[in-house]
């Protein structure tokens, strides 16, 4: 270790003792050397500068430097996740429409007109009624002008009730003046019962007077029930 620095000391004091003139040459005979051997590495394939703080810069300007031709895109991209209704959710078209209260179904009724309505009566648990979902969609989307109301039988308990809905699925006929033309249940396999009462009931008619509805089921009347109960 003493030599070592005794080394330095003396190289020290005889580059300060040199004049100008010689350290210049040393200098130029330095770097000389130095282009020598880069050469000579560069023609074996290794970097062109023998400093490895160099060598870095050197590599990560070409590696991080944007390209002109090519410019940085930033790219985001949003996935969401969008659940298929359920099955009874689902609905031919604009003439098939969910009844949520009493209320909407009187209201659907008097704003029918003259329209045949046919209502389905049906629950979310009940098996029946959706293996036959899909034919009565299709039955609604072949007749146009005949409205289709879909009750819920849980959700509307007290109005299934007073009009003695029983069974599931179950079927009303309304129309206009006429009031309710007939009921009954049905299943995929007797589906030919819905097609026939649409063609008794679907024909071209005038009626005289106000649409009857249900007859005397009214908000008033499923309140008192309700209340009973």
């Amino acid at each position: 270790m003493a030599d070592l620095m005794g080394f330095s000391l003396n190289s020290l004091r005889f580059s300060c003792s040199c004049p100008n003139s010689s350290l210049l040459s040393s200098f130029s005979s330095c770097l000389n050397s130095t282009h020598t051997s880069n050469q000579r590495l560069h023609k074996r394939g290794v970097s062109l500068c023998d400093s490895p703080s160099t060598s870095v810069e050197f590599v990560s300007r070409i590696a991080f430097s944007p390209n002109k031709r090519f410019p940085a895109l930033k790219v985001q991209a949003t996935i969401t996740r969008t659940e298929e209704p359920k099955w009874w959710e689902r609905n031919a078209g604009p003439n098939m429409i969910d009844i949520h209260s009493t209320q909407e179904f009187l209201d659907a009724l008097s704003q029918a007109g003259e329209r045949l309505v046919i209502v389905e009566f049906y629950g979310t648990w009940c098996a029946s009624c959706k293996a036959l979902f899909p034919k009565l969609c299709r039955t609604a989307k072949e007749h146009p002008g005949i409205m289709f109301l879909k009750v819920n039988f849980d959700a509307n308990k007290s109005m299934c009730k007073a009009l003695n809905v029983k069974v599931l699925p179950y079927f009303h006929f309304y129309r206009g003046a006429d009031g309710q033309l007939e009921s009954f249940s049905c299943s995929l396999a007797k589906f030919q019962k819905i097609k026939d009462a649409i063609q008794l009931h679907n024909t071209d008619r005038c009626s005289i007077g106000p649409p009857v509805g249900v007859g005397d089921l009214t908000l008033e009347l499923l309140s008192v029930k309700k209340a009973s109960t």
